[in-house]
């Protein structure tokens, strides 16, 4: 947490606060986790995209038309509990000051991190550099990852790798496999699960991306977006978090273990490991 879908809903809600503002200054005090930020002063923000689970500001001159390129990134990684808030709290890591207002970055478990590097230069970000196609984009083909699916490892290790599609994290591919009715624990998909995983990946994002995210627990690190609203996504789970619940397609218990060093949840009866 987050995942693709709360960083792109996120990257939805403070757009309209930061496209074409002007950076003043980036305040924090912790220069080795966000990486020079100095370098974005007088920017102006051009853009916000996503990659996978990564938030990028492309940055431009102040003065610079619009048809001129960006000449730097600011790649935002909001780690487990990172998000952007229109008040300063007790978590505020960082302060982003633009001519049209200020926007703070809340993280209680101090994961997330920020990083002001020349467009496309993620050598420091392996994960980033090596993501894969996007759940949602047209480069993401159901051939190509049928192809890579028959090789796999254990299948949901494999998808948080980010190496066949990018921002499919825990809870997402919980999700997914649940709905396409394998086992995470499963290595060599054959073509027909291969497909079933594709078509559930783009349907549970596309869902998830529509909700605004999942928001879990009342934490003080639980997902919300700046002004305060939470996702909704936690309600349409199927596996992720309902560890001793019914599976709502046939009703045995929903087991979680351990795999990859991850929580994983899944139906014992619908998701059986094939031998």
């Amino acid at each position: 947490m987050p995942e693709l879908p709360e960083v792109e809903t996120t990257r939805r809600k403070i757009e309209p606060l930061l496209r074409g503002r002007v950076i003043e200054r980036i305040e924090h005090d912790a220069p080795h986790k966000y990486r020079n930020t100095e370098a974005a002063h007088g920017k102006r923000i051009k853009a916000l995209t996503r990659r996978g689970k990564y938030m990028l500001l492309h940055l431009a001159a102040a003065d610079a038309a619009d048809d001129v390129p960006h000449e730097l990134e600011l790649i935002v990684h909001l780690g487990m509990t990172g998000g952007f808030r229109l008040e300063q709290g007790k978590h505020t890591r960082v302060t982003l000051h633009t001519e049209g207002g200020v926007l703070h970055f809340d993280d209680s478990r101090r994961f997330g991190k920020w990083a002001v590097v020349a467009p496309g230069e993620y050598a420091g970000m392996p994960t980033l550099a090596a993501m894969g196609p996007e759940p949602l984009d047209d480069a993401f083909t159901e051939t190509e990852f049928v192809k890579a699916a028959a090789h796999c490892g254990a299948v949901k290790v494999w998808l948080l790798s980010q190496k066949p599609v990018s921002g499919v994290g825990n809870i997402y591919a919980d999700e997914s496999l649940w709905m396409a009715k394998i086992h995470p624990a499963q290595t060599r998909l054959k073509p027909a699960e291969a497909k079933r995983l594709y078509q559930a990946i783009r349907e549970v994002m596309r869902n998830a991306v529509d909700a605004g995210g999942s928001s879990l627990g009342n934490g003080v690190g639980n997902y919300r977006q700046h002004d305060g609203l939470s996702g909704l996504f936690q309600h349409q789970h199927h596996a992720y978090g309902r560890d001793g619940q019914p599976c709502e397609r046939c009703g045995t218990d929903i087991r979680k273990i351990v795999l990859g060093q991850r929580g994983t949840h899944f139906c014992p009866k619908c998701q059986k490991l094939r031998q």
